[in-house]
């Protein structure tokens, strides 16, 4: 399987707009805790998927929860030097601010979310 690097980039770019918009104080706070770090791992496993175009979906699928898992335990690392570049709105999106187990079940979620949506994809247009 190849995957199309311009499906995948329009797709990463509506992911991360979904995203920002529900980190506004306009979305409910059930949505804000666990459907951002949902997408977090949808766009993740849509960024892996985009830069290693012929990789099998079960490695991206096994890539992106590591990931996603990683920068969670990375949370509980509370050095003065990483705290510090939390302290930007940008990076603390990306590396969060404090470790919480229920955003492992949502990377989990959203990682099997892109998985899925993968396979189905191909499956149907590849035939």
């Amino acid at each position: 399987m190849t995957r199309n690097r311009k499906i995948y980039f329009l797709s990463i770019v509506l992911t991360i707009t979904i995203g920002l918009v529900s980190r506004t104080e306009f979305i409910s706070s059930f949505i804000t805790d666990y459907f951002g770090d949902y997408l977090y791992a949808v766009l993740f496993f849509l960024i892996f998927g985009f830069l290693f175009i012929k990789a099998q979906s079960y490695k991206i699928f096994i890539l992106t929860l590591l990931f996603c898992c990683g920068i969670e335990f990375l949370q509980l690392y509370q050095a003065d030097w990483i705290n510090f570049i939390r302290s930007y709105k940008a990076s603390r999106l990306i590396l969060g601010n404090n470790f919480q187990w229920n955003d492992i079940i949502s990377y989990t979620f959203g990682a099997m979310t892109g998985y899925i949506l993968e396979i189905q994809f191909y499956s149907k247009n590849h035939k």
